[in-house]
């Protein structure tokens, strides 16, 4: 093939065939379509003579009939190829054949067993039905006696007619008629009693499953229900149970449902009887106890009418007997004054490292954990916080405490949050062991701590008193020992015991809504053991123990007494302090816990409402006057933000006070930043941060969140803010006297008074006092200061000037004139 210009071009000797094919398309639209036709290339394997054979390799056949480009060896490879494949075939037929007869078989063998229950079944029915029929026809035949023998007397009174015959000449057809009456009673019970009777025929499975018309499906249980019915009846009748009396328990509002789930009634039964006393209710809707006690006593029951307070009495307290009671450890309780080093003197105990992972620093929690001492014994230790705002943690802390070890820095002495530690020690009436820290400090003064301590009526042993007292280093080590031995000792006087076999009791010692875990709470287990799955409730919060978790961070099945656990399960944050209580149901638990939220809510309504109108206005009024800064506080655990509502809460004056708006656990939401925009307050996130959807409304609303992990800043800067709300205070300052010589009246000017300025300054823009015989008669400010006939800014001492007041014309010589200036002093909350 060549081109114009005589070039040779590519191309096959048998190319592809084209053509073109006209497409029709909708409305009349057509395309034409190019189309080449491809001859498909055949490869046909060798026939010779060795191959008509059958057993020859390939390689005898013809060479001139084998494909060009083929080897004998790729022709011998490939014939294998195929005879493989075929073998393959074969052996996957016969698998599939083998497959399809052992599922026919199966089939056939759930055929044979369904037809034999059928079977059953049926001889069952045939055999209930023929007894039945049989007592029915001893029955009948029983009532026909007896007829006969009551119209017999009547018979032999009358001449018998003739047999074959009635009085009208034809025969008789009553015997006939009575014996087809059987057959056709027969008949009819043989018949299905209408849609309610029992299905003749076969009842296969999928008739039972598929249940009546209308793709309801009938239950197992109703076919069986229905069956004992038909036997019992068939039997002669059901004998009528005898009614069970119930006691029900009936609060001030109950549910229709709950009320008929006491009675052990039908509940579309109990919906029934209101409706007939008036009342058009569903089983969701609650019904005061009047009406319900008229609904119990209608059916029959006996009315125990209870009080709300009444569910608690499931968790009351249990006395344990003393053979029961077994040693359980001591919960040692750390405290003392900020920073004088109580968390370090457990990490050198536990030999771990915690301070670290407080910010700053400083313990801002309560930290619970377990020791073993070289001794064996196990010793439960309580960390609390030193800084004034955890005033209340630390009184917690003090509650569940069995002994109280007082942290005091030799290098300090005794501090005021020491002496707070002391009254809670004393207040909870447990024993105290003082700890000397510090002691390896240069300027280390033990005795005067000891001394310090006297004025707070702690005598030590040293200082001939009953109160235990170490000497110890964090740091070296020193006198570790000495302190975990005097901690024994006290709990061996103390004899401290539990019975770990009963329901669990304890105390939350934090709680903390955690983003993947929800609501933890650390709780310390004060009596019986809790398990993984115990139902319990704590304080208006109720839940399932889902996971228990120790102080190492492992999980495990059971605590003791003693034993701090984390506590996952719980569908609310609890209160630090609240007390847990394992009860048998969650319905025990849902109903205590709604009960003690009702009563809360109740309780802050009664404090709000017992105000009176004339309070509410002097209030208002009081309000009037007192600037406030509204906050919105979410922290990390429950404890941290009680202590920073009450450090804010001290925060404030007569003129300027902090308004908590809302103070949570958890991450900063949507929500927050929505109510802190409708009241323009700040959102302050204590070791939490905000979620994406937070943010971006933040963004969005101009609402301002500040992070902070330790509590000293966080009061600091709000009470700075809080300070920027105070007015400035308005200061006078002294710059000059001047005396009155001499009055001119001025026309347009009114009159202007001829001054001698004796002392100091007169300016142009200070205020003025006029002083007649040392009595101020008016302060204002000049209108006009001139020198000569200038208007100046100023005249010193010993000069002349004119002077004008602004709207005040009743001057006289021999007047003087004040003049200060004001300058405004900005004011800080102390």
């Amino acid at each position: 093939m060549s081109d114009s210009d005589g070039k040779k071009t590519l191309g096959l000797k048998s190319g592809p065939r084209s053509g073109q094919v006209k497409q029709s398309f909708s409305h009349g639209r057509t395309k034409n379509v190019v189309v080449e036709t491809k001859r498909k290339r055949v490869v046909k394997p060798q026939t010779g003579a060795a191959g008509k054979a059958g057993g020859a390799a390939p390689s005898g056949g013809d060479p001139s009939r084998r494909p060009q480009g083929i080897s004998d060896a790729e022709m011998e490879r490939r014939m294998k190829a195929l005879a493989a494949a075929k073998a393959r075939e074969a052996d996957d037929a016969k698998a599939r054949e083998e497959e399809e007869r052992r599922r026919e078989e199966e089939r056939q063998r759930r055929r044979e067993e369904i037809e034999a229950k059928e079977r059953e079944e049926r001889e069952r029915e045939e055999a209930l039905k023929a007894k039945a029929e049989e007592e029915e026809r001893k029955k009948r035949e029983a009532d026909e006696a007896a007829r006969r023998e009551k119209e017999a007397p009547a018979a032999a009174a009358q001449p018998a007619p003739d047999a074959g015959a009635r009085p009208g000449g034809k025969p008789s057809t009553a015997p006939k008629k009575e014996r087809e009456e059987p057959r056709r009673d027969k008949d009819t019970r043989s018949k299905g009693k209408g849609d309610g009777g029992r299905r003749s025929g076969k009842l296969t499975l999928n008739q039972a499953l598929a249940g009546g018309e209308g793709g309801r499906q009938r239950s197992m249980a109703a076919m069986k229900r229905q069956q004992e019915r038909a036997r019992q009846k068939a039997m002669g009748g059901r004998e009528s149970r005898e009614k069970v009396v119930r006691d029900v328990q009936l609060p001030e509002v109950i549910q229709v449902s709950e009320l008929a789930n006491r009675m052990a009634e039908r509940v579309g039964d109990v919906v029934k009887a209101l409706m007939q006393n008036g009342m058009m209710v569903t089983q969701n809707q609650s019904i005061d106890a009047d009406t319900a006690e008229l609904i119990i006593e209608e059916f029959g029951h006996r009315v125990v009418r209870v009080s709300d307070a009444d569910v608690e009495d499931v968790i009351t307290g249990v006395e344990d007997k003393a053979d029961d009671l077994k040693p359980r450890a001591p919960v040692v309780t750390i405290m003392g004054h900020v920073d004088h080093g109580k968390t370090s003197l457990l990490d050198a105990i536990r030999n771990a490292k915690v301070v670290a992972g407080e910010a700053g620093g400083i313990t801002q929690h309560i930290g619970a954990y377990q020791v073993q001492t070289d001794s064996g014994a196990t010793l439960t230790f309580l960390d609390t916080p030193g800084h004034a705002a955890f005033t209340s943690m630390r009184a917690r802390g003090a509650q569940v405490t069995d002994i109280v070890v007082l942290v005091v820095a030799a290098d300090d002495a005794v501090m005021p949050q020491t002496v707070e530690a002391i009254n809670h020690a004393r207040a909870a009436g447990v024993p105290m062991i003082v700890a000397i820290n510090k002691v390896d400090k240069p300027e280390a003064d033990p005795d005067k701590v000891r001394t310090g301590l006297l004025q707070h009526e702690v005598i030590v042993e040293k200082m001939s008193g009953d109160v235990q007292d170490v000497e110890v280093s964090a740091i070296s080590g020193q006198g570790l020992d000495e302190l975990l031995e005097a901690i024994a000792l006290q709990s061996e006087i103390l004899e401290l015991k539990a019975n770990p076999d009963r329901v669990a009791e304890g105390a939350v010692i934090e709680a903390q809504l955690d983003v993947g875990r929800g609501p933890v709470a650390t709780v310390l287990v004060q009596k019986g053991t809790l398990k993984r799955g115990d139902i319990f409730v704590v304080g208006e919060q109720w839940g399932k123990v889902r996971a228990l978790i120790n102080d190492k961070g492992e999980r495990v099945d059971e605590a003791g007494p003693s034993v701090p656990v984390e506590v996952l399960g719980l569908n609310g944050t609890p209160e630090a302090g609240d007390v847990l209580n394992v009860v048998e149901t969650e319905a025990q638990a849902r109903e205590i816990a709604e009960y003690r939220e009702q009563k809360s809510k109740e309780r802050r309504a009664a404090a709000g409402a017992a105000t009176s109108l004339e309070q509410l206005l002097a209030n208002a009024k009081a309000d009037e006057n007192v600037k406030e800064l509204p906050v919105l506080v979410k922290a990390d655990v429950q404890g941290s933000s009680e202590a920073i509502t009450q450090a804010l809460e001290k925060i404030g004056n007569e003129e300027v006070r902090v308004r908590m708006l809302h103070a949570g656990v958890g991450a900063i939401t949507e929500t927050d930043v929505g109510l802190a925009e409708a009241s323009g307050a700040p959102v302050i996130g204590f070791n939490v941060r905000a979620n994406a959807p937070a943010r971006n409304a933040a963004n969005q609303k101009g609402v301002e969140i500040r992070y902070y992990s330790v509590i000293y800043d966080l009061v600091d800067d709000v009470k700075a803010a809080a300070s920027g709300l105070l007015g400035a205070e308005v200061r006078e300052k002294f710059i000059g006297y001047a005396e009155i010589k001499q009055v001119f009246k001025v026309s347009n000017v009114g009159k202007v008074a001829g001054c001698l300025v004796t002392e100091g300054v007169a300016r142009r823009s200070a205020g003025v006092r006029l002083l007649r015989d040392n009595v101020v008669i008016h302060e204002g400010t000049l209108k006009t200061l001139k020198r000569f006939k200038d208007e100046v800014a100023e005249v010193q001492s010993g000069q002349e000037c004119g002077m004008a007041f602004e709207n005040y014309e009743d001057i006289r010589e021999g007047d003087v004139i004040e003049i200060f200036e004001r300058e405004e002093v900005e004011r800080t909350l102390a």
